[in-house]
């Protein structure tokens, strides 16, 4: 085994907390910030360090995890007012496992570098369930050795691939979030339409398992919208903010993708109608309200 790593941990919601404390459980000295400060006082019954600043958590680590909602906030936190980078030491590792932009992954890589600081670009997929039970897929964009640098943190976490260099981790996840939103708005489309054929919807998803039709959306998310249960794993207003940052990548790269297009509407108007903070999976609400 590896020699624990000092970690600072940017970032400690829905997710993060999770992740922030899968790594002290696995040994490592955990120092952690959180904008809503009682989020992170929470990790402190687990032996995590709770810092006062973003800086703060940065100061003296070997790799800093950042994990907030999105590119602009990262870049704030990173290269703004939060000093992230500039308090971390040269040699050490930042890992980026937001969601962001292709192309603020590239910047922020190109400013580390700088600084005489490794990047990755290393967003992950599995939600809350998935950063609880430390089963997390993380698409890891980078150098292969900073990724075998790490790996010990990353296997703490979930089950890490390099995808290839800097920004690629972002392209796999926007990938990921493609299939994912289009698969819960198909789910939720025929969970309805069995609903209005007559036929009981969770006796349906219970005929689907194990065949074709069958997939973690449906066990999961189709489970949800049959019980009403929207409590937010993965809130919509973040997978709208995934969508519609794929569907400006692919315009700009010359690629149509029709039915991106149709799915990214669909969340845009359920975030519209005030369902921003529920589950995605709750877009079952939106399709319903088509029905008028």
């Amino acid at each position: 085994m590896s020699a624990p790593h000092v970690v600072g941990f940017v970032g400690t919601g829905i997710m993060g907390a999770h992740m922030a404390r899968r790594l002290a459980a696995a040994g490592h000295r955990v120092q952690a910030w959180n904008r809503t400060a009682e989020k992170a006082q929470q990790l402190a019954r687990v032996g995590v360090t709770v810092a006062a600043t973003a800086a703060e958590a940065a100061r003296g680590a070997d790799v800093v995890i950042c994990m907030l909602s999105s590119g602009p906030v990262c870049d704030d936190v990173l290269l703004g007012t939060g000093a992230v980078l500039a308090t971390m030491r040269r040699g050490s590792t930042l890992i980026v496992m937001s969601s962001i932009p292709v192309e603020t992954a590239r910047g922020q890589a190109a400013a580390a570098a700088e600084l005489g600081v490794a990047y990755l670009d290393a967003p992950v997929s599995g939600g809350e369930a998935g950063a609880e039970a430390g089963t997390l897929a993380i698409m890891a964009g980078g150098e292969d050795a900073s990724v075998e640098r790490v790996r010990a943190l990353f296997e703490a976490m979930g089950r890490p691939v390099r995808v290839g260099p800097v920004g690629a981790g972002q392209l796999a996840k926007l990938v990921n979030q493609m299939m994912v939103a289009s698969t819960i708005a198909a789910v939720a489309e025929a969970l309805l339409f069995a609903e209005r054929g007559g036929a009981d919807p969770g006796k349906v998803r219970e005929a689907l398992l194990g065949g074709f039709a069958d997939s973690t959306v449906l066990r999961q998310h189709g489970l949800r919208m049959i019980a009403g249960n929207f409590v937010p794993g993965g809130p919509a207003k973040y997978q709208v903010k995934d969508t519609g940052t794929a569907l400006a990548l692919s315009r700009h790269i010359g690629l149509e993708l029709p039915l991106l297009g149709l799915v990214d509407g669909l969340f845009a108007d359920m975030v519209a109608h005030g369902d921003g903070d529920l589950d995605h999976s709750a877009i079952i609400r939106e399709i319903r309200r088509r029905q008028a």
